[in-house]
């Protein structure tokens, strides 16, 4: 076993060279944050200059890419993939693309799970059983999270344990470790002191350690002495190999270079967020202030990516940011959550731990309140937001968070494509109307199971622009529309369904001033 940093520095070629036809690579990061550019990037150069290596299978939990090039964008290529196991696929559209012309074996499995799964492996169990994906097209009743008809069935399975119905989501061995960190120490022991999030580099490096595999890691600096052993998120006897990247291939996220309020916590006395600025007078708007006043004093809160991060922006408005903790899956808890390429870091967070634990905190009902997004609704309240056509999206955290907040807000347009609103005296106008209808008979994919919803108690509200429903036994029930829409014209005609519809208030006039 190598214990020297000196053993382990090696360049960036040669650490890809040692990658063998088929292997299995096990790649950390959420979004940019955490990301290994450096590493995949050279895995590409590789691959297009000499043709190999060949027919790797990459495992992922947190999706990662910048929806252009950059992240696992850049292992988009036939013969260089066989088989891709992941949680998220919007962010790299070419592995999505090879996926849904079968071209590859592929699998959305929640990040959650994938996460878990590598301390499963790294233990030597059997793999991870858990409740979450039950009655969602990843479980096995339904698609098995299987992406296309090329892709074997077995990976995970129903199974019965104590009376009750569990998912078994398959151990599998791993070759080849993608992490990332700040620095190395002399004993090469990795540090994140710069790094947004923790994420799943440690039960990664275990993983792949105990298959007898090899850990990379790519980091910024060295050190000169040994650091504290508190701050060692990674010890150096987990870790192969060491290279150095170049500043533009270590971004703290895809949209920042680097943000130190990222790594510090808030000062007394300091408002987060303050200096934001009030969001416009829109559609993201309205649907933002209503779902806030969803939210309770002092909960636990995860906001989803795109519609839900206005619900910040507004308790940061309201002056009530302060009362809230809200949560990231990749780890931070408190602070500001950031958006856009960012997502996955907070501002001025009260502590980041690893990614593993905070899924395990989620999946156990820690989570008081929940937003995210929507893209379909169906007559039973059912949810997705995986799949649309050809286009794959994938669940990333959605399923582990749906389905186990107590309260949850699903937040969107009540159509989309082309939607304009106009706000006039406090009545709301549709200037032109979305293309694509939203509220469908059936959604394409089960992301969030409105069955298992019900069956456990959860409190689920669907709040768009100009209305806002409810999930109950008979499925949606219309509860609140917006001033001046017409509830037939305008809500009833353009659903593929006739909601519930019993005692139909008024939104809150404060949403719409």
């Amino acid at each position: 076993m190598r214990n020297s940093r000196e053993d382990k520095l090696c360049s960036v070629s040669e650490a890809i060279g040692m990658i063998c036809d088929g292997n299995t690579i096990a790649c950390s990061g959420f979004v940019g944050a955490g990301h290994p550019e450096a590493l995949t990037a050279e895995l590409e150069r590789r691959f297009l200059e000499s043709g190999s290596p060949q027919n790797l299978t990459i495992a992922y939990a947190a999706g990662q890419g910048d929806g252009k090039s950059r992240g696992l964008n850049h292992v988009a290529h036939k013969k260089l993939i066989r088989r891709v196991v992941g949680g998220h696929w919007a962010l790299a559209p070419g592995l999505g693309k090879l996926a849904s012309e079968g071209e590859i074996e592929a699998y959305n499995f929640p990040q959650g799970v994938m996460c878990q799964l590598y301390r499963d492996i790294a233990a030597g169990r059997p793999g991870c059983i858990t409740h979450i994906g039950l009655d969602t097209f990843i479980d096995p009743a339904l698609q098995g999270g299987r992406l296309n008809q090329n892709s074997p069935e077995s990976l995970v399975e129903r199974i019965e344990l104590g009376g009750k119905t569990w998912l078994w989501y398959k151990s599998f061995p791993i070759n080849i470790g993608f992490i990332r960190a700040t620095a190395a120490d002399p004993l090469g022991n990795l540090v994140m002191d710069k790094e947004a999030m923790i994420g799943d580099v440690l039960p990664i490096s275990q993983a792949v350690h105990n298959c007898g595999g090899i850990v990379i890691a790519q980091v910024e600096h060295l050190v000169d002495e040994p650091v504290n052993p508190q701050h060692v998120r990674v010890p150096g006897i987990l870790v192969d190999r060491i290279i150095i990247a170049d500043t533009h291939e270590h971004h703290q996220t895809y949209g920042e270079v680097y943000n130190c309020d990222y790594c510090l916590p808030h000062k007394c006395g300091q408002k987060i967020g303050a200096d934001l600025g009030r969001l416009a007078m829109d559609e993201r708007r309205i649907i933002a202030i209503r779902a806030c006043d969803e939210v309770g004093e002092n909960a636990v809160a995860n906001l989803g990516i795109g519609m839900p991060e206005g619900i910040a922006r507004i308790a940061a408005e309201r002056g009530i940011l302060h009362k809230l903790i809200l949560t990231v899956e990749s780890g931070p808890i408190g602070g500001m959550p950031a958006g856009g390429l960012s997502f996955g870091a907070s501002m001025h967070p009260d502590a980041i731990i690893d990614q593993p634990s905070q899924f395990d905190f989620y999946d156990g009902g820690g989570l008081d309140f929940a937003a995210l997004g929507a893209a379909q609704i169906d007559s039973c309240g059912n949810v997705n937001v995986s799949k649309f056509g050809p286009r794959l999206a994938g669940v990333g955290g959605f399923v582990n968070i749906t389905q186990t907040a107590k309260r949850l807000v699903f937040c969107g347009t009540f159509t989309a494509s082309g939607l304009e609103i106009a706000v006039e005296n406090g009545i709301l106008r549709i200037v032109k109307e979305g293309t694509v209808r939203k509220f469908r008979e059936q959604v394409e994919q089960i992301s969030f199971s409105a069955k298992r919803a019900k069956s456990v108690g959860q409190e689920v509200l669907y709040v768009t622009e100009r209305a806002v429903f409810r999930l109950i036994d008979g499925g949606l029930e219309l509860v609140e529309v917006a001033p001046g829409i017409d509830i037939q014209e305008q809500i009833v005609k353009l659903m593929d369904f006739v909601p519930v519809m019993k005692n139909v208030k008024k939104m809150a006039e404060h949403c719409f001033k």
